[in-house]
């Protein structure tokens, strides 16, 4: 699980993308670029990732977030039906970009689970997304925020959670 409120939990920035998720507070930020709070403790002094379309990113650039390696050794992880990753978004904006999710294996083959398009609305959101149970290798979960055309539009993530202690 993780909250955020401390680091990155083993979440990693992938090298191959045009820019970075970014660790933020929404009281260090300007009203009207992101959420009021973050979704663990409702307040503005909390915790969560962030990307911000800004003039620095060109729409449909990325910025590409993944998990520690998954084992599908641990018995705990086999996938099923009912292991999923359980986490809350927060896209809010005119002109916002995507939140696209993927399982990357161990030789980088990637799955798409899930695309978010659009305005979702201006609160957090509950997702839970089934990991797919193809294959034997290890795995990575993905997360890809790709930049809108708003300068002011974001995408943040918040309270990341792999089912049964995968």
């Amino acid at each position: 699980r993780c909250s955020f409120e401390f680091d990155l939990c083993g979440w990693k920035q992938d090298e191959n993308d045009d820019f970075d998720w970014h660790l933020r507070t929404s009281s260090t930020t300007k009203l009207g670029t992101g959420p009021a709070t973050d979704h663990t403790l409702q307040e503005p002094s909390g915790h969560y990732i962030f990307i911000k379309s800004s003039f620095f990113q060109l729409p449909g650039q990325k910025a590409r977030i993944s998990s520690p390696v998954l084992s599908r050794k641990n018995k705990n992880c086999e996938v099923r039906e009912d292991v999923v990753i359980i986490f809350y978004y927060h896209m809010y904006g005119a002109h916002i970009g995507s939140l696209i999710i993927y399982q990357r294996t161990t030789l980088n083959h990637e799955k798409l689970l899930l695309n978010l398009t659009g305005n979702q609305g201006n609160f957090w959101q509950r997702k839970a997304v089934t990991l797919s149970g193809d294959g034997d290798e290890d795995f990575q979960v993905v997360f890809e925020g790709m930049a809108g055309e708003g300068p002011n539009d974001g995408i943040a993530l918040d309270d990341l959670t792999f089912s049964r202690e995968c």
